[in-house]
């Protein structure tokens, strides 16, 4: 059985993976520290489109880490994995829903290939720079909100399973930011001070229409902009463009503010509405992944956290199967939108996460 992660682990190999990054780059050293045999691994993820590379990274501030750090790194081949992730987000908006790619790379990538990739290589654990803490009771490994609320990244990693959080560390969980970048500086690492992405990695210039029309291509048809009796204010390149609670870009001037409230894909068109059109009390959940307790058989309250800046907002959670719930919110929600990761926490302690639906 491995050992609890609140307690001093015993000497062990750990793949740390590194993106070149301070939370990463410390996490390393932290390790190393601790007297572990520590072996960086970096996830190339190279894709290109006619607006240059998708994934403007090297591997050098990486390796420059590893050296300061005197540890060994490997650059690992992720392209197919990242054309895999660029399919689903095009799939997904060509759906009508709005897709969250870093939870599915979490899974599907880092805790999925590139786990597989550590242990092939004798590793016990993988270590990431989340800020997220992780115990085991009760015998379950539970995720926790990392000590420092404004960094906190354990909806980024809810879709995580109990076999992959079994391999996982992060330790980072109980330190703040700056602390971080302090601790960072006084070891030597040259990655102290650079600028972190809170962007998509795939999407350097944040510009996913032009991703979609490449990969699209005449899938994106025109089609109407409905206010919500249907009446036709206008038209749309391509109902695949547009997410709930987007306001830019609609075309439609009405002397007040309009947001798109609904993507009705079969008829290819985009309704759009006011701020109080974007409201609802209720949504479904599906391909829910309970972390921290069996699939309840009765409602049960939770705070629920519908996006990565959102905040947590109490909601009653009604279980309609093993892998599905109704969330009823205590107050209506603004932009509620399919495709997105829904959160279910019990103060701190991150309970489930499923994947919002349409009405």
């Amino acid at each position: 059985m491995l050992a609890d992660p609140l307690e001093p682990l015993p000497p062990m190999k750990i793949a740390v993976a590194m993106s070149g990054g301070v939370d990463s780059g410390l996490a390393a050293a932290l390790l190393a520290e601790q007297g572990h045999e520590v072996i960086g691994l970096f996830m190339r993820m190279v894709g290109d489109s006619p607006r240059g590379p998708l994934v403007p990274w090297d591997p050098a501030d990486a390796q420059h880490a590893a050296h300061v750090l005197g540890i060994a790194l490997e650059v690992v081949d992720f392209e197919p994995q990242l054309e895999a992730l660029i399919a689903y987000f095009c799939a997904e908006y060509d759906a009508g829903r709005t897709p969250n790619p870093c939870v599915v790379c979490n899974k599907w990538n880092k805790f999925g290939r590139l786990l597989a990739h550590a242990r092939r290589l004798g590793c016990e654990k993988l270590a990431t720079g989340h800020y997220v803490r992780l115990s085991h009771e009760g015998g379950r490994w539970l995720l926790r909100r990392g000590r420092d609320p404004a960094k906190d990244q354990s909806y980024m990693l809810a879709g995580l399973q109990q076999g992959q959080l079994a391999r996982a560390l992060f330790p980072l969980g109980d330190h703040r930011k700056g602390d971080v970048r302090r601790m960072a500086r006084d070891r030597g690492l040259p990655v102290h001070e650079r600028q972190e992405s809170q962007d998509i990695c795939f999407l350097p210039d944040r510009d996913y229409v032009a991703l979609l029309r490449e990969r699209l291509g005449d899938r994106l048809e025109p089609g109407p902009i409905l206010d919500t009796r249907g009446t036709e204010l206008g038209q749309h390149p391509g109902c695949q463009c547009f997410t709930i609670g987007q306001r830019r870009g609609l075309r439609v001037a009405l002397g007040t503010p309009r947001y798109v409230v609904r993507i009705d894909r079969p008829r290819n068109a985009v309704v759009i509405g006011t701020r109080a059109d974007l409201e609802r009390s209720t949504m479904t959940v599906s391909e829910i992944n309970w972390l921290a307790l069996d699939p309840p058989a009765e409602p049960f309250d939770a705070l629920v956290q519908i996006r990565y800046n959102h905040t947590p907002t109490p909601a009653r959670v009604e279980p309609l199967d093993t892998h599905a719930a109704r969330v009823a919110f205590q107050h209506p929600e603004t932009s509620i939108t399919p495709g997105q990761a829904a959160a279910l926490y019990h103060h701190d302690l991150l309970l489930a996460a499923g994947w919002i639906d349409a009405e």
